[in-house]
Parts: C-alpha cells; structure tokens; sequence
C-alpha cells in the first residue's frame, strides 16, 4: 500500500508514501480511500488529516499510467476526490515541499487547508500537452479569482504558497503554517478545531466563479494565449475550461474540462511532449548507478576534434 494510516487521538491521519513525490498512482489511491472508510468508520475520529512522506505532498498523477486502463481504473482521481467531498468528518490538507497537478486537485477537494511556507504549487499538466483533467479549471478559479488561476493553469508555473497565501480574498488556504516543522502538529490542531467548531463542512465547488469583464477577459485571453502557444492545442482549451467554470453549473464545466482532456490526450503533440518528459528523467538516471554515487569534483574539460563540434 503507498498510503498509511493511523490514528492519533481523536484525528486520523493518511499519508501518501509512494516515492519519489507521492505520485497518485492507483495503488495510492486504494489507499486513500480504504484510509478515509476505516476514519468515517471509527466512532473514535472527529477528524482526518491528508499529508504526504518525505519531499512532496504530491507531485500529482502518475504519468506512467497515462493512456492505460489502470488511470481510469476504479477508484480514479475523480472518484477520490468526490469521496473526500463527501465525508461527513473534516478533512484537512497538510500541504508542504510540493502541491502539483492532481496533488492540487486531490487537496482543493478537502474540506480545508493548511499549507508550509515555501510549498510550490502548480497546475503544469499544460507542459505535458493537457489540461488539469480532475477539476483544476474548475476548482482553482474559485480559490484564486479566474485571473490568478488562468495565469497557472495556462502556463504551468510553480508558484510559493506563502505568495498565493497573500492574495486578497484567496480561500485556497485556510491556514499558511509557522514554518514546514510545525506543519504537521498545525494541521492537527486546525483539524480538531474544526470538528469541534461543527456545521456544515466548506466544498470548494460552492464557492462563486465569475469575472466582472466576462467574454470580453476571455477574449482578450484567447487572443494573448493563442499568439503564445502557436501550434499547441492545450494553452487555448484551458482558456475555454476556465471560461467554463464561470458559466456553467460546476458539475457542467467537470464534464466540459473532462471532455478536453481525453481529447488532448490524444494528440501527437502532448503524447511527443509526454515522451520527452519521461526521456528527460530517464537520462538522469544511470543503470547500477544508486542515487547515493559519490561524486567527484570536475575540475577540468578536455575537448577533442577541431571541427564543426570540437570547435563549437
């Protein structure tokens, strides 16, 4: 399993712990679900607290799944963030390192959450050729305001949450910790806090998503983004997903930005830049080389050959 569980005091805690940034592959998310039923079960917990083990909270999907049957395989991220939607015991996100792509998604689908400063966060499914395919476009606006989340979702950039924390009105973050030590012990404390405060429990969809300029924004966006992106599909159907999630009902846009996402998964552009993704992080790494290699010291660089290369 490559999320833990366990209960401290009166809150339940589920780890993500599938190195090396606790990518939500399927066997992550079997554990994220069987962890909230054995919480919603226990009379004992009030509370559930969703954080991640080492450098990440999560880096988001598993890219290795992408066009198998196991990314829409049962319970797929979509699933697992109605589930957390639906409990009927807060869920709070302890948010540190790395927040990306469904990382991002899985957290806004918690009731609250707490972050550590110098988290970055990120939507960057565009530098793959898609678009957030788990409510990102839907969701993000209506924590962030359309502008601030239309600038990350189209280009893809990490942003510090101490930054997005700042941003008047934001409601991505409920809570930004005293440092990335004290997060966990916050989060706990926040989540206690929050069962004993009772009511209803926040969702982020119910959250309102407009923009006083309305079509005339949108069109100004199209313009900017369609002279930027050239002949890349994705940058310009995010615009579209975003515009979306300020006209239709919120289960509406879903169905919008999930429709662009299986379509663009299918275009030779994000399957060429999916594959120089992974060629990329596959010539960093060294067969029989480990990672904890010694390294020495290059002092020096011999180049031979005086020709067209040598001599470039």
């Amino acid at each position: 399993m490559t999320a833990e569980y366990k209960v401290l005091g009166d809150v339940a805690v589920i780890t993500l712990a599938n190195p090396p940034v606790n990518g939500l592959g399927h066997a992550t998310r079997i554990g994220i679900t069987d962890g909230l039923s054995k919480a919603l079960d226990d009379a004992a917990v009030k509370a559930i607290v969703i954080t991640g083990a080492g450098k990440a909270f999560s880096g988001g999907a598993d890219i290795k799944e992408f066009g198998t049957p196991k990314a829409l395989q049962e319970p797929n991220l979509l699933s697992v963030i109605l589930a957390l939607e639906a409990s009927t015991k807060p869920i709070v996100a302890a948010i540190h390192s790395v927040c990306m792509g469904g990382g991002l998604e899985l957290a806004m689908g918690c009731h609250y959450r707490v972050a550590a400063p110098g988290t970055s966060v990120a939507l960057p499914e565009v530098k793959l050729g898609l678009l957030p395919g788990a409510g990102g476009t839907q969701r993000l606006p209506r924590v962030l305001g359309v502008e601030t989340a239309l600038n990350m979702i189209v280009s893809g950039e990490a942003v510090k949450s101490e930054m997005l924390a700042s941003l008047p009105g934001q409601k991505l973050f409920d809570k930004l910790a005293a440092s990335p030590e004290s997060l966990f012990e916050e989060a706990i404390e926040f989540a206690k806090a929050m069962a004993a405060k009772g009511g209803d429990l926040p969702l982020v969809r119910n959250l309102p998503c407009k923009h006083p300029q309305g079509d005339a924004y949108f069109q100004f966006a199209r313009n900017t983004v369609g002279a930027m992106s050239r002949n890349y599909p994705a940058p310009l159907k995010c615009v579209d997903a975003v515009e979306a999630a300020t006209k239709l009902k919120f289960d509406e846009g879903m169905a919008e930005e999930r429709r662009s996402f299986i379509a663009l998964m299918f275009t030779p552009e994000s399957a060429a830049l999916r594959h120089l993704f992974m060629a990329e992080r596959a010539a960093s790494r060294i067969p029989d080389v480990p990672e904890d290699t010694p390294q020495r010291p290059i002092r020096s660089v011999g180049v031979i050959g005086a020709g067209t290369m040598g001599g470039g």
